[in-house]
């Protein structure tokens, strides 16, 4: 990560951990701010995979409705805290992604692409049509908030906890992608043929960032139940994944401080335009072709590449001024 990024995630970190405070006296800017957090959460573990391997995973939404029904069980029927119930969540929630995923994880690109909305489309209908453990399109509601030393752990705390988790899985993205491990990822991304003739093992890196991608998935997936308290088929749907993946395009992907930027921008309108719902579909289509055509690397990546070009000019004009001194 280089410098400025490195600075620029610091800040935002420090800025992240404060702001639940800054929020907690009003109910609603809190409740947007935890949604925001649980977001980048997903976002980060989408940027993983799709910015850092060059995979865009459209199961990840149904992924993390695996962990949130998983968690919902344990606690419920068999009794578990939350704290025990959402890693064991998430790691079911990742060993079943990777099952179904592994056939989808040979192939490149698009074709990745639709087989993993393949995926996405089974485990929502799954979800619908396995009422006796999800209660259908009904939905699960009265979802518990955490346990705390005999309590219930709600309002400040619980956003607390939401921001502390959403910013530990930044800086661990940040650190993995700088391993050996992430370089692997990366050299998979821009050829995977030259990284398999170079002795890379491509599927099984593919399969290990996928597991962590899913884990990822899963945790946001158990703090969305217990944030809003319910959770139902439509909470874990393609249009969800659509929109990790859009915030993670519209900040810039293979970046850090790229999908903060983009769910910090993005994750809030959906409730603050709640009223408009025709008008939100619209701005996000919107968006999606702007990303797209006109900003391909996304915000943050625009900034970097304005920068380098900047950099590139002055290096050039001090080149030129030193040849003039000469003559």
């Amino acid at each position: 990560m280089k410098s400025h990024s490195k600075h620029l995630v610091w800040a935002l970190t420090l800025l992240a951990l404060s702001l639940p405070f800054a929020a907690s006296g009003n109910k609603f800017f809190a409740f947007v701010l935890g949604m925001t957090f649980i977001s980048l959460l997903w976002a980060t573990g989408m940027n993983l995979m799709y910015g850092y391997v060059g995979l865009m995973p459209l199961m990840f939404a149904g992924v993390a409705g695996v962990a949130g029904y998983a968690m919902v069980h344990f606690t419920r029927t068999l009794g578990w805290s939350f704290w025990l119930a959402m890693p064991v969540a998430s790691l079911l929630a990742a060993v079943v992604g990777v099952a179904l995923g592994l056939p989808s994880l040979r192939l490149k690109g698009f074709y990745f692409t639709l087989c993993s909305l393949v995926i996405q489309t089974v485990l929502t209908l799954a979800f619908i049509f396995f009422p006796t453990y999800t209660n259908g399109d009904t939905g699960i509601n009265q979802v518990a908030p955490p346990d705390w030393f005999g309590g219930e752990l709600k309002g400040l705390g619980l956003d607390m906890s939401v921001a502390i988790f959403a910013v530990a899985g930044v800086l661990f993205c940040a650190w993995l992608v700088k391993t050996p491990l992430g370089q692997r990822f990366v050299a998979i991304r821009e050829d995977d043929v030259l990284a398999e003739g170079l002795g890379i093992q491509v599927v099984r890196c593919k399969i290990i960032a996928f597991f962590i991608v899913s884990v990822y998935a899963g945790i946001g997936g158990c703090f969305y139940a217990v944030y809003v308290g319910f959770i139902s088929p439509r909470a874990f749907d393609v249009l969800v994944s659509m929109n990790i993946w859009l915030y993670v395009a519209f900040g810039g992907r293979a970046t850090i401080a790229g999908p903060i930027i983009g769910t910090a921008i993005l994750a809030p309108i959906p409730f603050l335009l709640q009223d408009l719902q025709a008008f939100k579909d619209i701005l996000s289509g919107v968006l999606i072709i702007v990303v797209t055509l006109l900003m391909p690397g996304g915000i943050y990546g625009a900034y970097l590449a304005w920068r380098s070009s900047q950099s590139r000019a002055d290096s050039s004009s001090n080149s030129d001024k030193v040849q003039e001194q000469r003559v």
